[in-house]
């Protein structure tokens, strides 16, 4: 949990809306509407003694996307490369006029960071 806390809160900038003594860690990840924010929320194993498998190809979910205001691109990358987590860049398969690069998680989950193209 402190893992992928670090990841989420420290690296993507989300802020913690739970409360601290809440084992889940509900994460703010946009502003949505009518009181209720975008978020995800990270949940303890139930079974300390298991784990989810690492390999994608036994996952049930492949990943994440997240939009990134364009003028914070950058900076996030960056600041995922200087933290030594593998930035990968790709073409987006469906929208156009935008960039994107991907990063894993601690666990494993693969997150698209998505922002519209300046050019």
């Amino acid at each position: 949990m402190d893992a992928a806390l670090h990841f989420y809160r420290d690296l993507f900038g989300l802020e913690v809306i739970s409360p601290p003594e809440l084992p889940n860690k509900f994460l703010r990840a946009g502003e949505g509407g009518d009181g209720v924010p975008e978020m995800m929320v990270l949940v303890p194993h139930p079974d300390s003694s298991s784990q989810f498998p690492r390999e994608k190809a036994q996952r049930v979910l492949h990943h994440l996307a997240f939009r990134v205001e364009e003028a914070e691109y950058d900076a996030l990358q960056d600041r995922f490369a200087a933290e030594g987590v593998q930035v990968r860049s790709g073409i987006h398969p469906v929208l156009k006029g935008v960039r994107t690069f991907y990063v894993d998680d601690p666990d494993g989950n693969e997150c698209e960071c998505i922002s519209p193209d300046p050019q």
